[in-house]
């Protein structure tokens, strides 16, 4: 598992400002951290490549992809990097994570309908590698994917 360079509590702050006002521009960020505007510009270069995608911003509901569901899955471990490139090409696969323990994939995706959800279950099913899954629906979100938690525990008490 790759292992990513630490946050400093300057990008915490920084982090936290752009989750407070995500559209703030360099100089206000500046202001609000207590930074030359250049310090802040270098630090957002520096942050940019770490922050992911931006695709997670983007519900798939405000697509036509109202259902979420979850399939764990089964796989012939030597057919494992096939089947990864073979999930990829289905659109309606958002994330899929490898696990320890009973199953070897989580495979999360969304559709229109439920007549969608059972054709992507049957879709997975009939990829090569796969032994067995286990589908289960979404009924609805209850916590949102988050970090500010994580970040607000990071920064050391006297650099808020």
């Amino acid at each position: 598992m790759p292992t990513a360079e630490p946050l400093d509590d300057i990008d915490i702050r920084l982090l936290l400002a752009l989750r407070e006002e995500p559209r703030a521009t360099v100089v206000a960020l500046a202001d609000r951290v207590g930074l030359s505007r250049n310090t802040v510009q270098a630090r957002l270069g520096k942050l940019e490549p770490k922050l992911g995608s931006f695709e997670r911003r983007i519900d798939p509901a405000t697509l036509g992809y109202p259902l979420t569901a979850f399939i764990t899955v089964q796989v012939t471990q030597q057919h494992l990097d096939r089947l990864a490139d073979a999930l990829a090409d289905i659109p309606e696969v958002v994330e899929v994570f490898g696990l320890t323990g009973d199953s070897d994939l989580l495979v999360r995706v969304v559709a229109t309908d439920a007549d969608q959800l059972y054709r992507i279950a049957g879709r997975v099913l009939d990829t090569p590698g796969v032994e067995r899954t286990s589908f289960s629906l979404a009924m609805r979100t209850l916590v949102d994917f988050r970090v500010t938690p994580l970040l607000a525990d990071k920064l050391r008490p006297d650099a808020q």
